[in-house]
């Protein structure tokens, strides 16, 4: 039963909903007018960022940090590989093989989802703030954070 939507993303006719307490839903948006649940799977913790890439939905769970679940199969999504985080995984960015995570007390994270079963970190960094929103631009990387009146600092990544 879906619960408490908080993010989406979409790719062509094929959408996924973070939803709270009851993890990823998959949605068919051929009709967008009516569309329709098709497929979804819990997640261990709070979902509330997600991104598309291919086959994968990138999950950040908040306290259990990345998720990511195969949607290759819409009706019968599937966590396939996961990475805890050391704060609270709010938002993420998926470019190139890489989810950039703002994980709050803990700051921010780079992780290598090239083998999406088996994430490994690449860095991270400590933040002067609670860490609650990311976006990269080429080379660089934006964290929002929350203590620090959303203060966007920029992180050269390598």
């Amino acid at each position: 039963q879906p619960d408490f939507a908080i993010g989406c993303a979409h790719r062509g006719s094929i959408g996924s909903v973070s939803d709270s307490g009851s993890g990823v839903q998959v949605v068919d948006a051929s009709d967008p007018t009516s569309p329709t649940i098709i497929g979804s799977v819990d997640t261990p913790g709070q979902v509330y960022d997600i991104a598309l890439r291919g086959d994968y939905a990138y999950v950040a769970d908040w306290t259990s940090g990345l998720q990511v679940v195969d949607i290759s199969n819409p009706a019968s999504p599937s966590i396939v590989g996961s990475f805890p985080a050391p704060g609270e995984a709010s938002d993420l960015v998926e470019s190139n093989g890489m989810v950039y995570m703002a994980v709050g007390t803990a700051g921010f994270g780079i992780i290598d989802v090239s083998n999406p079963a088996n994430p490994a970190v690449l860095g991270s960094m400590d933040t002067p703030g609670v860490a609650r929103g990311v976006a990269v631009e080429g080379a660089v990387a934006y964290i929002a954070m929350e203590d620090q009146w959303m203060l966007l600092a920029p992180v050269y990544l390598p």
